[in-house]
């Protein structure tokens, strides 16, 4: 058959992604990533400049998605699919393009790990994620922020004749366009993704990318890549050299004989060719290959250890098998970002496709005969001059305007254009896609003045044209607050602070109250914080009517989630609960507010009723990939029960551990403890 591209639907269990939060992501983001480079000759110099080059101060102006839920009903999802007489590719556009299936029809095989829900969790950069099929992962180090967006889908022109989908969108932590090609020759054995990354500005920008393939995995799926060494990265923040594939004790290659989640980069040599395969106990799974220019590959895996299955139950439903991810990149580690001058772009093809290799030699002890038995069998289904072949043909497709478009992203690289007049070949921002977000932007562009009427958007911008244009606008409600929120981005935080006591000035809501908290918060003025935050909840209405849309969450239980812990920190547990008394009782049982009651209670002495609201049971949705705070919580009320009206001196902690065993429902720490 002739490749095709088509529209379709999928229907799974799946929680609403929900909307997002209508407080500005001020705080820097998680530090899940941060590593602390080794010291030593160990560490090439240029990776350990790319380890330090523009790490992330904010998310801004991107915003946090922490809307959803864990209560799953059968949900239908517009879908794509790509396929010929010997694959078939399903794509999910609504949610960051995300490739859901590749099945192989000759032999029926899912090469994918095919999650049979649709579960966010606190994974991305901006929190919604969600597990399974294929990930393209740009912005900044983690996962994308569009991990839970929708992206612009059209058919292009192959290079073959046929038919491509590509994906576009226009990243925000960055402000660079990309693109992914998904191209499936007549009677490939192997999906095609051109990949383009492209910096319209004069300016250099660090770029990011990984692709994340998951796996399926049991005891004796293997990893191999052509490699002797590799970069470990655990959560204990550290970076070291280990051999592959033993180390520690053990072989590292099959997931399931690690107990901890870990990262394991591959050092693959100079002018090797890089593939990445997870092949099964017969010597069957997936195969990754790239053009150089996609250098680097890595290994995540869960563990067997008692959170690694933790986490995989919280992604999924129970019964379904685990995961592990086999990743390729653009620099050697996921923990790197690279230099992208003005005007220019990265571009390489990948390819994905099914491989059977002798299971004797494969899972054999010989590593060197197992890695070299595994690239011969792709040298011989697709051989690396091949796949230069096929980049070479795509290149000059890679700017061809799409044809039909099957779905449409955000309005805002269509706002970008309207700004800077760029021309974008091949990934086009119309006009038509501008909406509610980018409007008074536009208004702002055309104008030079914010409008003053339907509230403050919640939507910021930071990018300095845009911080010019609002520094150039007369004062009001919207001008101030953005304008803070832009120069907080730059990093310019009393300037942010005079412009949000501005804005409070013109009588705006609350927001302005929240923000000058973080900046006293982040300043280490914990009283001052506090404050901040009881006058931002005393001017929120209980019903909090405003600004709350089916894409922003209302403003109280945000506001709440951010107070308590700033309260709690300033000895003030009294106010603390008074906060949460004005969320409606339901929506303090479950979730983040339950977890907040725990400890507002442990606060005000009464660790028995905080033990109670463990014993009830509870589960915290938006809980962060790394997050350690139920085990913290847990033995703080532990160790308050043991000790009574004493100290908490070591053989009482000693003891309080001992006795009170964190149950498995909260088990989620994902290091050596």
């Amino acid at each position: 058959m002739a490749t095709g591209v088509r529209r379709t639907t999928l229907t799974l269990p799946a929680a609403p992604v929900g909307p997002v939060n209508p407080l500005p992501a001020l705080r820097a983001p998680g530090d899940v990533h941060r590593v602390e480079p080794p010291e030593g000759p160990d560490l090439p110099p240029d990776m350990a400049r790319r380890l330090r080059y523009a790490p992330l101060g904010s998310l801004l102006p991107v915003g946090i998605r922490d809307g959803y839920g864990r209560k799953r009903t059968d949900t239908t999802l517009d879908a794509l699919v790509i396929e010929n007489d010997r694959l078939r590719a399903t794509v999910l556009p609504g949610l960051g393009g995300r490739v859901h299936s590749l099945v192989h029809k000759p032999t029926g095989r899912e090469l994918l790990y095919r999650n049979p829900v649709l579960q966010p969790a606190n994974f991305a950069l901006n929190g919604a994620w969600f597990s399974g099929g294929i990930e393209w992962n740009t912005g900044a180090t983690g996962h994308t922020t569009l991990s839970c967006a929708p992206v612009h889908a059209a058919t292009v022109p192959a290079p073959d004749g046929g038919e491509m989908l590509r994906l576009w969108e226009w990243e925000r932590l960055r402000d660079l366009p990309f693109q992914v090609d998904l191209w499936l020759p007549e009677g490939s054995d192997f999906l095609f993704v051109g990949v383009r990354v492209h910096n319209p500005h004069l300016n250099a920008v660090p770029a990011y990318w990984w692709s994340n393939i998951a796996v399926p995995e049991d005891e004796h799926t293997r990893v191999l890549a052509p490699a002797d060494d590799a970069w470990h990265f655990g959560y204990e923040h550290t970076l070291r050299r280990v051999p592959v594939p033993e180390s520690g004790g053990a072989d590292r290659t099959y997931p399931l004989r690690s107990e901890h989640p870990a990262d394991y980069f591959y050092d693959i040599p100079d002018g090797d060719r890089p593939w990445i395969a997870a092949l099964d106990a017969s010597g069957h799974g997936l195969v990754h290959t790239s053009t150089d220019t996609l250098r680097g590959r890595k290994l995540f895996l869960w563990g067997a250890g008692r959170a690694g299955r933790r986490w995989q139950q919280w992604l999924t439903e129970p019964g379904t098998g685990g995961y592990a991810e086999i990743q390729a990149g653009l620099a050697p580690t996921q923990l790197e970002h690279v230099r992208l001058e003005g005007g220019a772009e990265f571009a390489w093809l990948e390819a994905y496709g099914p491989l059977a290799a002798d299971p004797a030699v494969v899972h054999g002890t010989d590593w060197a005969a197992a890695r070299r038995e595994t690239g011969a069998r792709l040298e011989a289904e697709l051989p690396r001059a091949k796949v230069d072949a096929a980049f070479a043909a795509w290149r000059p497709y890679a700017a061809a305007e799409p044809k039909e478009t099957l779905a449409t992203g955000s309005g805002w690289g269509a706002l970008e254009r309207a700004r800077t007049g760029h021309d974008l070949p091949g990934t086009p921002f119309p006009e038509s896609t501008l909406g509610p977000d980018q409007r008074p932007w536009l208004a702002l562009l055309h104008t030079g003045d914010f409008p003053r009427d339907g509230g403050v958007p919640a939507a910021p911008l930071v990018a300095a044209p845009w911080r010019d244009l609002l520094e150039s606008a007369p004062p009001g409600p919207g001008t101030d607050y953005h304008l803070g929120i832009a120069q907080w981005h730059a990093g310019d935080r009393a300037q942010a602070v005079r412009s949000w006591e501005r804005a409070l000035a013109h009588g705006t809501d609350c927001r302005p109250l929240y923000c000058l908290a973080v900046a006293e918060e982040t300043a280490g003025e914990t009283a001052r914080a506090a404050q901040r935050y009881a006058e931002a909840l005393a001017c929120v209405p209980d019903d909090d009517p405003a600004d709350a849309t089916d894409d922003i969450a209302p403003l109280l239980p945000a506001l709440v989630r951010a107070a308590v812990p700033a309260l709690l920190a300033a000895g003030r547990p009294d106010d603390a609960a008074a906060a949460l008394d004005r969320l409606p009782e339901a929506a303090r049982t479950d979730g983040r507010p339950a977890l907040l009651t725990a400890q507002v209670a442990l606060a005000r002495g009464d660790a028995a009723a905080a033990r109670a609201v463990f014993d009830r049971g509870f589960e915290v949705p938006d809980l962060r990939e790394g997050d350690e705070v139920l085990s913290d919580t847990w033995y703080a009320v532990a160790e308050a029960l043991t000790a009574g009206s004493g100290p908490v001196t070591p053989a009482v902690r000693a003891e309080a551990h001992a006795e009170h065993p964190l149950p498995e429902r909260y088990e989620f720490r994902m290091r050596k403890v």
